[in-house]
């Protein structure tokens, strides 16, 4: 199937992807596990309540990947495929959970693919996702041809997105801060209408991940036992459920509540390099772990106001539809 644009953010913690589907936009998300495929399956074709699993297998470079919405969170030894490093997007991981979101879209042909990355690696791996992702690529079912690609700071789709959804309200004479608190980085963007203030921009490498992580840290020490059980913890916060411990269910409130300090450390960087905010009309606040980081930063800006997204892990991928859609739109009309 053709299709004139697919925008996807291929994210630490999940990978989501937006295109149209008649008049609107549809949303897919699944997480950001690329482990090794299963070279069997046990699950019975028919005949029984049983079911397969909702993965695809995805070729990348010889090698075979399993990724899709029911990727399994647990692994022998915590090795779930997840990567967690600066250099992401030249990986292996990240192309198979591209071609999974390709997948999912069932397009053959895109006229234009937009793609995220975090502010402080745009200029950086630019260049390096439109040589990599264009032309035609085989992720094991068949050629998918890519006309053009266009990378994009992650928070400029949520400014876009938000921009949609306030048009009424939104002032273009003063600046937004845009704060996109992901898997493992914080990205931010102040911007006064549609031009970026690059001296006050930046991102980090520290997210959510950390919280977790931290998490796990209390966990072990209280329990006696060493956790690798990152992805079930930020499930069981994100679903506000326990997590079963061996024979335990463990309530993550506490352990939440002494973990969010860690925090702290990337708000302050933020601060920084914003600096003074009597000029931000609003800071927008987006991406997958903007709930847990929401009180660190109302404190950090008391009076400043703050804007928490509806549905932040999409508000980024949405705005990067509107923005290739426009592009199309434009390049049609010449």
């Amino acid at each position: 199937m053709k299709v004139s644009t697919i925008a996807v953010d291929v994210g630490y913690g999940n990978t989501k992807s937006a295109f149209g589907l008649g008049s609107e936009i549809s949303t897919h998300m699944f997480p950001s596990l690329a482990p090794p495929a299963a070279t069997s399956s046990l699950t019975p074709q028919s005949g029984t309540p049983f079911r397969a699993r909702n993965v695809v297998n995805v070729v990348v470079e010889g090698a075979r990947y399993e990724v899709g919405p029911e990727v399994s969170i647990s692994a022998a030894y915590g090795n779930t495929g997840r990567t967690l490093s600066e250099d992401y997007v030249t990986t292996p991981n990240y192309a198979a959970l591209l071609g999974g979101a390709l997948f999912y879209s069932k397009a053959s042909e895109i006229d234009r693919l937009v793609l995220g990355l975090p502010v402080h690696n745009t200029q950086k791996y630019a260049n390096y996702l439109k040589d990599r992702f264009s032309g035609e690529l085989d992720f094991g079912w068949g050629p998918i041809r890519v006309h053009n690609v266009l990378p994009l700071p992650q928070p400029l789709g949520t400014l876009i997105t938000f921009i949609q959804q306030t048009s009424k309200h939104y002032d273009p004479d003063n600046a937004y801060l845009v704060i996109d608190v992901g898997y493992f980085t914080t990205d931010w963007v102040v911007a006064r209408g549609y031009t970026m203030d690059d001296t006050r921009s930046g991102g980090v490498p520290s997210g959510v991940s950390r919280i977790y992580q931290q998490v796990a840290s209390l966990i072990s020490q209280a329990e006696g036992e060493p956790v690798d059980s990152i992805e079930r913890i930020d499930k069981a916060i994100r679903d506000m459920k326990p997590l079963l411990f061996f024979r335990k269910d463990l309530d993550m409130r506490p352990y939440l509540e002494e973990a969010i300090s860690v925090s702290h450390q990337s708000v302050k960087e933020v601060q920084t390099r914003v600096g003074r905010t009597e000029d931000i009309r609003a800071i927008i606040l987006t991406g997958g772990g903007a709930s847990l980081y929401a009180p660190t930063i109302q404190a950090a800006f008391p009076r400043n106001t703050i804007h928490v997204m509806d549905a932040p892990c999409f508000a980024n991928v949405r705005g990067f539809y509107t923005i290739g859609s426009a592009r199309q739109a434009q390049k049609a009309a010449a």
